[in-house]
């Protein structure tokens, strides 16, 4: 049998070769700099860091303004007496307010653009138990007086120091 000769494959063409050597050149780049970047991370994380504060719980209540049942929105000043009725009792130490505009889907699946508040408690770890049945009355009450379908709580372990 006849050998036929094999015709030569074209290679890349040099606009070809200048992105094969371009992404090759990024590919090492990224694979020496990643184990500096977790050796920066980790040393970061070494117990010579001093940790400062005590144990605190941060719990965020979230509360709408919008009624789902199309009543009136709660005004600044019904959600500031709620808060010197309701909140300001149980927390005598101090809360944070913060306003924003926020964006839930109803009970009726309507997806609500609102302004809202968000309530910032800050108490010890270790009063949590006890804070936790006045948060749980506090989300309750709005819900009630405001016909609304839920007040969001965000719990979070944290440092603080005053």
């Amino acid at each position: 049998m006849p050998t036929v000769p094999k015709t030569p494959r074209p290679g890349p063409s040099p606009k070809r070769r200048a992105w094969l050597a371009a992404a090759a050149a990024s590919v090492a780049v990224l694979t020496v700099g990643a184990p500096a970047a977790y050796a920066t991370l980790d040393s970061a994380q070494q117990p010579t860091q001093t940790r400062r504060g005590e144990a605190y719980v941060e719990t965020r209540l979230f509360f709408g303004t919008e009624r789902p049942d199309g009543g009136p929105e709660v005004t600044d000043r019904q959600f500031m007496a709620f808060i010197d009725r309701e909140v300001t009792p149980a927390f005598p130490s101090g809360l944070t307010i913060q306003e924003g505009r926020g964006q839930w889907r109803d009970s009726n699946g309507t997806i609500e653009r609102e302004r809202s508040y968000e309530l910032i408690l800050l108490y010890p770890a270790s009063e949590a138990k006890a804070h936790d049945s006045r948060i749980e009355r506090i989300r309750d009450a709005y819900v009630r007086a405001n016909a609304q379908d839920s007040v969001a709580r965000l719990d979070e372990r944290t440092l603080a120091d005053f």
